[in-house]
C-alpha cells in the first residue's frame, strides 16, 4: 500500500486529490495538510467527506511528512515547494507538484511570468514535466514530477500531434480558452463572487497569462523550434471544465504521388489516431462532433477533434476536459501510478458525470 500525503488538501485541486485517492485501492492517505485549517476535521471543511474521512488537517511541514509517506502531492501556490524542497526530502519520498515551480526549464522565464524568485532552481532540470501521454517513460523513473497546468494540458494535447508531424505552421497558432471558476482556486476574491461571475463571460490575463510560456515551451518541443503564440483565457459561469479552440494555418505536405498539397481531413485524423489511438484518456471524437465540457466532467478524459476551413486554409483544433481532474488531481494520480509501476488508469476509471 502506497502511503500518500497531500499539502494543500483543502483547496479545490487538493479536495479532488482526496476524492480520487480515497477510491484508489493501492493508496492510503496519511496526511491532510492545510495551513488554513490546522487541527480541524477534514470532513468539516468538505462535508461530502463526512463518515468517509475522519482525519484532522495538519500543517505543511514537508520534512516531517517525508518521514511518514512514500509520495507527497503539493497542491499549493507557486513558490511554496521551491522554498522548502531539498535533497534530504527527495532522497526519502517522491513528489508530485501541482504548482508551476518546476514546469518551466528556464528559471528566468519562470521568475518573469510569476513575479517571484525561484528558491531551488537546482531541481528544475531533474523535474519531469508530467504530461503522461508525451513524457510517459521519463515519468516512470522520476522522483520529482511537475504536474502540468490545466490550460497547458488541454492546449498541448489538442495541438501537439499536428505540430509534431509538421502539418501546421508554428508561427500562426492562436489559442482561445474557456474555464470554469474552480480554475481560479478556492481563495476569496471579489472577481470570483457569484454576482461577478454569474450571467457573464470575460477574458482575463490577455497577452500576459502565466500559462503562456508553459504552453509555448511544450509546443516548441513538438515543433523542434521556438513557438510564439497568442493565448487568451476566458472565465465562464460554471464550476468545472476547460474548452480549448486553437487556430493555425495548414502547411503543404508531401502526397503519395510526390506532389505537395494541404493535408486532407483523412490525413489529419490519421495523425491524431497515430498519437492517441492507444491512449486511455484522450478520446478523438467522431467526425463532426465538437468537444463539450459536459461530456468530460468529473473524469480524466480529454476529448479532442478538429475542423479544416478550406476557405482560409486554416484548421481549428478543439479540446475539452475537467480542469480539476485531468487538469490537476487526476493527472497527478496518473503520474503517481507511473512512478510506482501501477496501471496508469488505476483509481481513474471515472465515468464522466451527466447531468
Amino acid at each position: 500500500m502506497i502511503k500518500a500525503g497531500i499539502i494543500g488538501a483543502t483547496g479545490y485541486a487538493g479536495g479532488e486529490l482526496v476524492r480520487i485517492l480515497t477510491g484508489h485501492k493501492d493508496v492510503e492517505i496519511k496526511w491532510y495538510g492545510s495551513r488554513s485549517y490546522i487541527d480541524q476535521k477534514y470532513a468539516g471543511v468538505y462535508q461530502n467527506m463526512f463518515r468517509i474521512v475522519e482525519d484532522i488537517c495538519k500543517d505543511d511541514n514537508l520534512k516531517e511528512l517525508a518521514e511518514q509517506v512514500d509520495v507527497i502531492f503539493t497542491a499549493t501556490p507557486q513558490g511554496f515547494l521551491a522554498s522548502v524542497l531539498d535533497e534530504e526530502i527527495l532522497a526519502k519520498v517522491k513528489v508530485v507538484d501541482l504548482s508551476a515551480d518546476y514546469r518551466i526549464k528556464d528559471v528566468s522565464i519562470y521568475e518573469k511570468w510569476y513575479g517571484i524568485e525561484h528558491k531551488s532552481p537546482q531541481f528544475i532540470k531533474e523535474a519531469v514535466y508530467g504530461l503522461c501521454e508525451i513524457n510517459r517513460e521519463a515519468v516512470k523513473g522520476a522522483r520529482l514530477v511537475a504536474n502540468p497546468g490545466c490550460y497547458p494540458t488541454c492546449s498541448t494535447l489538442s495541438v501537439y500531434p499536428l505540430l509534431k508531424e509538421g502539418l501546421i505552421d508554428p508561427s500562426t497558432i492562436i489559442i482561445d480558452a474557456k474555464s470554469g471558476t474552480s480554475g481560479a482556486g478556492r481563495g476569496a476574491k471579489v472577481a470570483n463572487l457569484y454576482c461577478e461571475v454569474n450571467e457573464n463571460i470575460k477574458a482575463y490575463g490577455v497577452a500576459n497569462h502565466r500559462h503562456t510560456p508553459e504552453i509555448e515551451e511544450q509546443l516548441s518541443y513538438a515543433a523542434g523550434e521556438p513557438v510564439l503564440l497568442n493565448f487568451t483565457p476566458h472565465l465562464v459561469p460554471m464550476n468545472r471544465g476547460i474548452l480549448i479552440t486553437a487556430y493555425a494555418s495548414l502547411k503543404e505536405v508531401a502526397q503519395a504521388d510526390g506532389s505537395f498539397a494541404l493535408p486532407t481531413k483523412e490525413q489529419v485524423r490519421a495523425t491524431y489516431e497515430k498519437y492517441y489511438a492507444k491512449e486511455k484518456f484522450v478520446r478523438v471524437l467522431e467526425d463532426g462532433v465538437c468537444p463539450e465540457t459536459k461530456w468530460v466532467e468529473g473524469s480524466n478524459f480529454v476529448d479532442v477533434n478538429f475542423k479544416i476551413d478550406p476557405r482560409t486554409k486554416r484548421i481549428i483544433m478543439m479540446g475539452a476536459m475537467d480542469n480539476l481532474v485531468k487538469g490537476a488531481a487526476g493527472q497527478a494520480v496518473q503520474n503517481m501510478n507511473l512512478m510506482f509501476g501501477l496501471p496508469e488508469s488505476e483509481g481513474l476509471e471515472l465515468v464522466p458525470m451527466f447531468p
